[in-house]
Formats: structure tokens, C-alpha cells, sequence
């Protein structure tokens, strides 16, 4: 069986297409600047090598018809015709309190993604938009919606509600959300294999580190707390967004600056975290060769980000009454062995012991940590894609 993973962004699709028989990617890759001139896809035939097209591509139904076209190319593509597309699976950012788990997408499906658009305002119109484009383009084929929700679904009242007055959490289902969902349930899964463990009998930290970044706390194979909210924004210093924060300061900038509810919320998801702090750069690896530099804005802005992580670290190591394995993934956290480094030894007081060796690894699965170390430290590439295809494949 062949899936088409798709993940659509508000100017990008990425996608994949599985086999699942082996689960082989034959073909990946991302149209990049839908809607904005200079538009192009790049695409791999995995083990051919990679090319790129540039192609205005004014919306989603175009990028994915150029998807489908390439797939199809006699010297690029990885099938004869379009019935060797036997499913689509797409990763969608926000199920709500519905969706516990991935499920068969129908009308009332859709209409339900639909209405939690209001939660996930910057990626669910998105999500949709490829569902709806698939469904005309590939009609008849099953197409399956995985939730960044639905990990975190397992979390107890005491960890995803807020001290708000309940009434709101009744009307508006205001509560802990959390993000990153299919990238922690991979990483975590793939940590106890490595470990050769029962994974319903580890206390797993899993640290999803890019330019969006989440930790989640799974013990005995559930997710028991994590540091994104409602939105995204809550929790860790990420690329743009600010992470926790007092609510006050909201009202208190919002006064003395004169901005509006969108500025506000602009201000906190697009121009604060690294950016705000370093004024170089939401990258971390500019904001570090900043740092490398001399550049003082830029490595502060580095020890915050790499602060909130170790507090939370410690916070999720109390919750669960101690961790036997903490696992980095992500761009950061699969690239960058400085920012591990420095996370780690400040928590030697836990009985972690960095292997320095080991931990030069990038973008590869490794063992960091020593073999004496009583918490063992991972680096797993996350792979999203295939977690969304296994669900696909599962509900077919």
C-alpha cells in the first residue's frame, strides 16, 4: 500500500509518499512560497537525487496538483498512475476535545476541523484546505486526519486546566492543548526500542526543539504533561514566540504602546523569543554565531532558551518521581550539540553524564550519554511523516 502524506502550512506543503510494505519513502519534499511571488517546489526521488522546479503556484489546489504531476513524471516521479495513491494521510495541528486519536475523515469530520479553525487559527484553515483540495484531486481515495492534539489527550484535569473560572473551560473548552503531538509519540516510542525496554514501564522527556519547541512528559506510555496551552505560544523561548509569560505585561505594553488585540498577539508570536531578545535572529544558528562572536543580546538570548528547557526538565522529572531517558529532536535538537551540551551538564545532579564523543552526532540516531549514566540521553530524528502514514495504514 502507497500513502501520500500531506502537511499543509500557510505557504507550504510538505509531503511523502510511503510504502508501506517496507515502510521505504520512494518520494519526499515541500512546495515552499504558495501565494507569494518566486514560488518553487523541491522534490527527491529518493536515491535519484533532488531537483527543483520554479513554478508560480498561486494556492494550496495548485501545489498539490504540482505534487501529483511530479509524482507522476517519467524521469522524477515514483508511480505510473494515480490509483497507486491508495490513501492520503494528513497531519492536522488541532483536534480539540473531539479527536482523542486519528480517525477516517468524512463530511462531519471536515466540518468539525472546520469549527476548531477558531483554535488553530494560523495552521487548521490550512489543514483543511488540503483535505479539501486532495478530496477533489484523488476522489474516492480514503484520506485520514492526524491530530498534533491527540498525544496530549491523555493528560489529567489537574495538568491541562487552568485556575480560570471553570465556566470558561465549560463554554469554551479552554484548557491545555499541546502540540507536537506525532513527534513526540515517535521519538518517545522509538526511545524505548532503543532502550530495549517496555515503553509502558519508562519515564520519558522528549524535547522537540526547533524554531516551534515543546517538552512533553509521557510516563508509562501517556503523555502526562506539556509546555505548549490552548496555542502554541505557551512554555519554552522558541524562534518568534515568547513562551511563558506574565499575563499582566499583555495589558501593561498594550497600554503604554497604544497596540491592538492583533498587534498584541503579532508582537508575542512573531517578534519576541529569540528574535526579540537577540535582535539578530529567530535561527538559532545565527543567534550562536552571534554569540561566538562576542555578541551579548545573542547569548543571553541562547541561555534563555536553554534555561526554560532545563526548568522544565526538572519540573517533569519531579511530576513523574524521576526520568530514565531524556530524547532531543527536532531541528535544534538534532543539529545543534552545543545547545545539548549545555542542557545536560547543568543536570549531572539528576545522574546525567553527556558523552561528548557521542554527542558530536547531527541529525542521526545516538546514545549521548555515558554508559554509566543513570539517565540515558538520546538524539532521535523525529519522522512525523511515518507516524502519520502507520495511522493511515492502521485505520485502513
Amino acid at each position: 500500500m502507497k500513502i501520500l502524506v500531506i502537511n499543509s502550512g500557510s505557504s507550504s506543503i510538505k509531503y511523502q509518499l510511503i510504502d508501506m510494505e517496507d515502510e521505504a519513502i520512494l518520494a519526499k519534499g515541500v512546495v515552499q512560497r504558495i501565494g507569494i511571488n518566486n514560488s518553487f517546489l523541491d522534490h527527491e526521488k529518493v536515491g535519484n537525487g533532488k531537483i527543483r522546479i520554479d513554478q508560480e503556484i498561486p494556492d494550496h489546489g495548485e501545489g498539490i496538483k504540482k505534487v501529483i504531476e511530479i509524482l507522476l513524471d517519467k524521469e522524477y516521479g515514483v508511480i505510473g498512475n494515480i490509483d497507486e495513491i491508495d490513501a492520503v494521510g494528513h497531519r492536522v495541528l488541532h483536534g480539540g476535545e473531539r479527536f482523542t486519536e486519528s480517525i477516517l475523515i468524512d463530511d462531519q469530520v471536515e466540518e468539525t476541523i472546520e469549527k476548531y479553525c477558531e483554535l488553530g487559527p494560523l495552521h487548521n484553515p490550512h489543514n483543511l484546505t488540503g483535505i479539501r483540495v486532495c478530496k477533489k484531486l484523488l476522489p474516492g481515495k480514503p484520506q485520514v486526519a492526524v491530530f498534533d492534539t491527540a498525544f496530549h489527550t491523555t493528560m489529567p484535569e489537574k495538568a491541562y486546566l487552568y485556575a480560570l473560572p471553570y465556566k470558561y473551560y465549560e463554554k469554551y473548552k479552554i484548557k491545555r492543548y499541546g502540540f507536537h503531538g506525532t513527534s513526540h509519540r515517535y521519538v518517545s516510542k522509538r526511545c524505548a526500542e532503543l532502550m530495549n525496554k517496555p515503553y509502558e514501564e519508562l519515564r520519558i522527556i522528549s524535547c522537540h526543539l526547533g524554531n516551534g519547541a515543546s517538552l512533553a512528559a509521557v510516563s508509562k506510555g501517556k503523555c502526562i504533561d506539556t509546555t505548549m496551552g490552548l496555542t502554541p505560544l505557551e512554555g519554552l523561548v522558541m524562534g518568534t514566540r515568547c513562551g511563558d509569560i506574565d499575563p499582566a505585561i499583555i495589558k501593561f505594553i498594550m497600554e503604554k504602546e497604544n497596540l491592538s488585540i492583533k498587534e498584541i498577539d503579532d508582537m508575542m508570536n512573531k517578534e519576541s523569543g529569540l528574535l526579540g531578545i537577540s535582535g539578530i535572529s529567530n535561527d538559532s544558528r545565527d543567534v550562536l554565531k552571534g554569540a561566538e562572536e562576542g555578541n551579548y543580546r545573542a547569548k543571553l538570548a541562547l541561555e534563555m532558551f536553554d534555561y526554560r528547557i532545563v526548568k522544565y526538565i526538572g519540573a517533569y522529572a519531579a511530576i513523574m518521581g524521576g526520568v530514565d531517558a531524556i530524547v532531543f529532536t527536532a531541528g535544534i535538537g538534532e543539529n545543534q550539540q552545543e545547545t545539548r551540551k549545555n542542557i545536560i551538564n547543568q543536570l549531572e545532579f539528576f545522574g546525567m553524564t553527556l558523552d561528548e564523543e557521542a554527542n558530536e552526532v547531527r541529525g542521526r540516531e545516538e546514545k549521548i550519554s555515558t554508559s554509566d549514566s543513570k539517565v540515558q540521553v538520546f538524539v532521535i530524528p523525529t519522522n512525523e511523516e511515518l507516524m502519520i502514514a502507520r495511522d493511515t495504514l492502521e485505520l485502513l
